[in-house]
């Protein structure tokens, strides 16, 4: 990857290119100047070159599912080396206007090929639609009667209101896209403006005026521009409005839904690890299970909805006061989505816990203000979002007790020892968690399973019936 660009040498905003069906725009003419981050210019918008008319199909409508296969595998292959070094240019502009470090960003972008290989996409397809000749053609059903219907999925026409909190996100919607045979326009986020179209240039690299490279278009407007929005978020032009994000987002995004278009909705989400106490057994390294629960705090420094903000721990005082010890030892650690020294606590967190220092032995903290990160020991969790590396350790007298603090924000809760996640997981789906795993292993996710309550891919398509 080429080096990181310096902003105090940019004597002129960075230019944002969109990606209209298919052909690059460069040329600028708007200027944004966001409170965070560098200026930027994007092309004009033309409103109706952001849609697709419903009087024709959409472009790979009728290309075979193993065509697809082969251009997104090759696409792969081509973010791999970044030959054209499209990666590399919106890397170093990336870096400008994220949030997240640099070395991170090296280590998303290094590996964003991963998501194109064709075990992954047939895994996905099979699992979530049940296979492609129901994405390709009508598939027969015999009902109960004896008559015969015909289901097919057949391509939607989507919006996506990407998230910029990861790269993956970008790269995720193309994928889900392309297997959807759809039309699809990517709304870039303030902080990631580029990812999405380096991807769709490396792939009309591979495949230059492919149906499938014509199905995408990538263009930036401020959120909630009324005026854009409201042209845009109609069902003569779209079936569904697919948004990640914020409380804000989904809920602005939120207004234009109704009869024929629909929201599907990756809904603000937060984490929570369980330790039980296991982990103080003799033969147990109690530094490996501090190291797992760090890993599940600090991916992409704690911004993303699968890192863990709270933990609860079957153990005394003396024992959790062990464990958090370990744990402030590991936050300060570099690892492959995370730094050593992260982003300052905020001003606002720092203030409610130095509080909580003065009230020992009730509270304990570890760590400092420094991005070094902070651990929190308590009975009852805190009252405020753990964040910017702030993680609190509650104490619960067993796992079991500490299920009524999960709900449906919970996305992903992290369990020590494995073993411990049978006898949990019913109470935590009850409560509204989407997803169990081992503790250490909430980036082990596999497309192709439930996402956020829901098979993505399956809720992308528009299902549609013929019966005799």
């Amino acid at each position: 990857m080429s080096a990181q660009l310096d902003p105090s040498t940019l004597q002129t905003p960075i230019a944002v290119p969109h990606f209209i069906q298919g052909q690059l725009l460069t040329q600028t003419s708007t200027t944004y100047r966001p409170a965070h981050g560098v200026p930027f210019s994007t092309p004009a918008l033309d409103l109706g070159k952001l849609v697709w008319s419903r009087q024709q199909p959409c472009p790979a409508l009728h290309t075979p599912l193993n065509e697809i296969y082969d251009v997104l595998v090759a696409t792969g292959d081509l973010l791999k080396r970044d030959s054209h070094g499209y990666l590399a240019q919106a890397l170093d502009s990336m870096a400008l206007a994220s949030p997240l470090p640099r070395p991170i960003l090296d280590f998303c972008y290094g590996n964003l090929w991963r998501m194109f290989e064709r075990t992954k996409l047939e895994f996905q397809v099979d699992k979530e639609v049940g296979g492609a000749d129901v994405i390709d053609g009508w598939r027969e059903i015999m009902r109960p009667d004896g008559r015969a219907a015909y289901v097919r999925a057949f391509a939607p026409r989507l919006i996506h209101v990407v998230a910029g909190n990861t790269p993956e996100v970008a790269a995720m919607s193309i994928v889900m896209g392309a297997l959807s045979k759809g039309v699809h326009l990517l709304k870039l986020p303030s902080n990631d403006l580029y990812t999405a179209t380096a991807i769709l240039r490396t792939m009309a690299a591979v495949a230059p005026g492919h149906p499938v490279v014509q199905s995408f278009s990538t263009a930036y407007w401020r959120g909630g521009d009324e005026k854009i929005e409201s042209a845009l978020f109609r069902p003569q032009y779209f079936d569904k409005v697919v948004a990640w994000g914020g409380e804000a987002t989904i809920r602005s995004v939120g207004r234009y839904i109704g009869p024929g278009l629909e929201l599907v909705g990756f809904d603000p989400k937060t984490s929570i690890s369980m330790v039980g106490r296991e982990a103080f057994a003799q033969q147990v390294d109690l530094h490996e299970v501090a190291a797992a629960a760090a890993h599940d705090v600090t991916l992409y420094n704690q911004s993303a909805c699968v890192c863990s903000r709270f933990i609860f721990i079957e153990a005394d005082d003396a024992q959790a006061d062990r464990f958090c010890a370990e744990l402030a030892r590991e936050l300060n650690v570099d690892r492959d989505i995370a730094t050593a020294i992260g982003p300052k606590t905020p001003a606002d967190l720092r203030e409610q816990i130095d509080v909580l220092k003065l009230m020992t032995p009730d509270y304990r903290v570890w760590g400092g203000y420094d991005g070094q990160g902070v651990v929190i020991r308590s009975h009852e969790p805190v009252d405020f979002h753990p964040d910017g590396k702030v993680i609190n350790v509650v104490i619960t007298p067993s796992l079991a007790a500490a299920v009524c603090h999960a709900n449906v924000a919970t996305q992903t809760v992290g369990v020590y020892p494995s073993s411990r996640k049978k006898e949990l997981r019913d109470a935590l789906a009850g409560a509204g968690v989407q997803r169990i795993v081992e503790l250490g292993a909430t980036m082990r996710g596999c497309r192709g399973l439930p996402h956020d309550g829901f098979y993505p891919l399956h809720r992308l398509m528009r299902w549609v019936k013929e019966e005799d």
